[in-house]
């Protein structure tokens, strides 16, 4: 998960630059991006609490009567999203879309609904299904469709080879249009694996519709960016997922997005083992090989959703996928603490004090 550190305050954001930074304060970049830190401006800064987590808003350069008039649409949003593309909870368009494909029913979807069924699908295919939002049923079956894990074992082993031998994914997903159907009623969508990527793309953009051009938006660490944070670029953390701070820092450009996946957050524990929420749509188990995976896009739909493929494909796979995807900036963390790195990602980072040592980078 990424920290965003934007130069906000002099107190949450600057004391983790100062502690990061002060092991590379050699590097001029990393020494320019902290001076700015004892004379931050004046921002406004919102915090709202959607998708199951805190998403910090701020602008910057605007007046605060604009900012807060901006936020507010975004909040609105973000509310709608949350009620309609919530893939368990009653009363959303997608609950009902996965009740009318159960029965085998063919329904028209709304065009708030239908933008995500389409990327979901194509990016489903660029990965290599390693993505697959079709698996909802499966992750129903973990006990992840709840606010809080279940506790007790895993799901049996014959229920989940019985479901995965139904082959749910999103090619069986035919969209004509805005009907939906499916010939395999085993299709289940979750697009929890890249909507918040999607949705802050659009919370940018409606920034963007009221003159907000400076802003940062930062929901549980995954982020989208519009602007300059004045002189310098927003500048973030990528904390570290095996331990407390960060394990890098970059500069983020305007309308970037960072996001990371991560198996380090959420999980069911059953007699000491943690079996993390990202499941392997080939096996139906959840990855152990990979603590995160954190991509760069300018598309935060396509940056959740490749993070997530990319954790799933693991250290001996990810590169293809990658490829595939056409991704530049990749970053994965194993469960060793061995970082591999795009030649692009590694030119933008700066690791923390003994981290770079760790570090395997491998071409696209």
């Amino acid at each position: 998960m990424n920290i965003a550190n934007s130069g906000l305050t002099a107190g949450r954001v600057c004391l983790l630059l100062r502690r990061f930074l002060a092991a590379v304060c050699a590097l001029p970049f990393a020494c320019m991006q902290l001076s700015g830190c004892s004379d931050p401006p004046a921002d406004f800064h919102q915090s709202l609490f959607i998708f199951g987590t805190l998403v910090d808003i701020t602008v910057h350069g605007a007046p605060d009567e604009q900012a807060a008039t901006a936020v507010e649409a975004v909040d609105e949003d973000f509310q709608r999203m949350h009620r309609e593309w919530h893939a368990w909870k009653p009363g959303g368009e997608l609950v009902e879309l996965n009740r009318q494909l159960a029965a085998g029913e063919t329904t028209t979807v709304s065009d708030f609904l239908l933008p995500l069924l389409l990327q979901a699908r194509t990016l489903s295919i660029q990965s290599d299904a390693l993505f697959n939002p079709a698996i909802g049923g499966l992750i129903a079956l973990w006990g992840f469709h709840s606010d809080e894990p279940p506790p007790g074992p895993p799901p049996p082993v014959t229920s989940i080879e019985a479901l995965l031998a139904k082959k749910p994914d999103m090619q069986a997903l035919r969209i004509e249009g805005n009907r939906v159907s499916s010939d395999n009623p085993v299709v289940q969508l979750d697009l929890g694996g890249f909507a918040k990527g999607y949705a802050l793309n659009r919370a940018i953009a409606r920034l963007r519709s009221y003159g907000i051009e400076n802003a940062i938006v930062n929901a549980g660490g995954d982020l989208c960016v519009s602007g300059r944070h004045g002189d310098r670029p927003w500048q973030i953390g990528i904390r570290h997922p095996q331990g407390e701070g960060v394990i890098a820092a970059l500069a983020v450009a305007d309308g970037e997005c960072v996001l990371t996946s991560g198996n380090y957050e959420r999980y069911r524990e059953y007699e000491d083992v943690r079996y993390a929420h990202i499941l392997d749509p080939r096996t139906g188990w959840p990855i152990r090989h990979v603590a995160s995976a954190t991509v760069i896009h300018t598309d935060g739909g396509v940056a959740d959703a490749a993070a997530t493929a990319l954790t799933v494909a693991g250290p001996d796979d990810w590169q293809r996928i990658a490829r595939r995807m056409g991704l530049v900036y990749v970053m994965l963390v194993d469960e060793k603490g061995t970082v591999y790195l795009s030649p692009a990602m590694a030119e933008r980072v700066q690791f923390a004090e003994g981290q770079a040592s760790k570090t395997i980078i491998g071409e696209l």
